[in-house]
């Protein structure tokens, strides 16, 4: 019975051992998922540069056109001082500010007008004074929508 028990024990040994499985391979590893980009933001265009200021005119005469026709930044005590402000662009409405001073920064006038341009145009502003300009520097200061634009200066002598 020994030799029986031994026997059976072999086998059951052997069949362990022939019937056992071999260790799992290593699980293979999944690939990297992709990353989602996001698609690029489109830029959007610049908004429409509505209307700028492109030149501010000093001088002693104006036309029906309200540009300068006697172009100076030197005046004499008596002239009436013109400003021609030249835009281009298109706005349903802008507020144009002209800011005189003299000396070191003394207000002399202040007036602002609404604009509604549709391309190239020229507005106007002057000052005078009946009893003369004081001999000096002065300056006009030109605002579009309260944003400061261009700045002349100019002498009366």
């Amino acid at each position: 019975m020994q030799t029986r028990h031994a026997y059976i024990l072999a086998l059951l040994t052997a069949f362990a051992v022939g019937c056992s499985k071999p260790a799992p391979a290593p699980a293979p590893t999944p690939a990297p998922t992709p990353v989602a980009t996001a698609a690029p933001i489109a830029t959007p265009p610049p908004a429409p540069a509505g209307v700028h200021i492109t030149a501010v005119d000093l001088g002693r005469a104006i036309g029906a056109d309200k540009h300068v026709t006697e172009a100076t930044t030197t005046f004499k005590t008596t002239d009436t001082i013109y400003v021609s402000v030249l835009t281009d662009g298109t706005a349903a409405s802008a507020a144009m500010k002209a800011r005189f001073t003299f000396g070191e920064g003394q207000l002399v006038s202040e007036s602002t007008q609404t604009i509604a341009p549709t391309g190239p145009s020229a507005t106007e502003f002057h000052i005078e004074k009946a009893d003369g300009w004081p001999k000096g520097s002065y300056k006009v200061e030109v605002t579009l929508d309260a944003e400061p634009a261009k700045t002349a200066e100019f002498k009366v002598e």
